[in-house]
């Protein structure tokens, strides 16, 4: 989920010109180039925490309702940058960011790397097409597709739902996948994803009711309760709400959203709700207008035809 905080935003902006300040007495991790030894260059250093902890101290210690958590620090997938995941947190929500730390850890960029090139979305529309195997509405062979990763429990995924299903509406020929992507964040929404799961895998039908069900009860579900309000939803879709409750706890169905999960995050899923209009990204569906989305739609309907 997201929070547009003009003054995180203002920040996380300036953090793209600011020097990460180094920290000699941390060792930090190598990592060497994906190319030949002979023509490899040196092995570039990703940044420590201390490094990363002491950058965010620099730029969000002034505001003591502003926290954070460190997600990961890895290679990113362009030659020569660290890609450094964190997840900001202050009383109006949170925020998942993405810094891009330069190889000599003097500067950072924030926000997304943009693919390239004469189709730059065909590498994540590839993926998807072969991977995105959630509950799916429109046709099977439409000209494009329209994958969201999405969490029961997030408000700004029940935001969006209005306008995803006018989307969908509106554009009748497009194919539609709902793939699973519970935040870490939210107590009750692995359990939801569960349970949705389930449904989907027995009842394509019941398994919208559902959604429609617990997006329309969120701030009546708590960690305690969702068991008997997740059944309650399920048996009010269409489906047996008892043999969904047993479903939900079994191995295979967390390995299935674990699965979702893990897609998400390989095409670069850091928050929800986020689409994927013919593997071109969509991050913030909330801040698009409507008709920009839908001239998205139809432009790639056109190019898939």
């Amino acid at each position: 989920m997201y929070f547009n905080t003009s003054k995180v935003a203002a920040l996380l902006l300036i953090a793209a010109g600011l020097v990460l300040a180094q920290d000699p007495s941390k060792k930090e991790h190598s990592v060497a180039g994906a190319r030949k030894p002979d023509s490899a260059p040196m092995p570039f250093l990703l940044p420590s925490e201390t490094t990363v902890n002491g950058f965010l101290h620099q730029m969000f210690g002034h505001d003591p309702a502003v926290t954070w958590k460190i997600l990961g620090i890895k290679p990113a997938e362009a030659e020569n940058l660290a890609q450094v995941d964190v997840l900001l947190s202050s009383g109006q929500g949170q925020q998942a960011t993405t810094l891009y730390v330069t190889s000599d850890q003097k500067h950072a960029l924030v926000g997304d790397l943009i693919p390239f090139g004469s189709d730059p979305f065909e590498p994540v529309r590839s993926r998807l097409d072969t991977a995105a195997n959630g509950v799916t509405r429109g046709p099977a062979k439409a000209p494009v597709a329209i994958v969201e990763f999405s969490d029961l429990q997030c408000p700004h995924c029940k935001q969006a739902q209005p306008t995803i299903e006018k989307l969908l509406n509106d554009e009748p020929h497009a194919r539609f996948v709902f793939q699973q992507f519970p935040l870490p964040s939210h107590d009750w929404a692995m359990k939801a994803a569960s349970y949705a799961d389930c449904i989907g895998q027995a009842n394509n039908p019941a398994f919208w009711k559902f959604i429609d069900g617990v997006y329309n009860a969120q701030s009546d579900i708590t960690s305690a309760n969702a068991d008997e309000k997740l059944t309650g939803f399920a048996d009010a879709a269409g489906a047996k709400g008892s043999e969904i409750a047993a479903c939900a706890v079994k191995p295979e169905t967390k390995t299935r959203v674990d699965t979702s999960l893990a897609l998400g995050k390989s095409v670069g899923v850091t928050g929800t709700p986020t689409l994927f209009i013919a593997g071109r990204k969509i991050a913030n569906v909330n801040g698009m207008p409507y008709e920009m989305l839908k001239s998205i739609v139809e432009f790639h309907a056109k190019e898939g035809k």
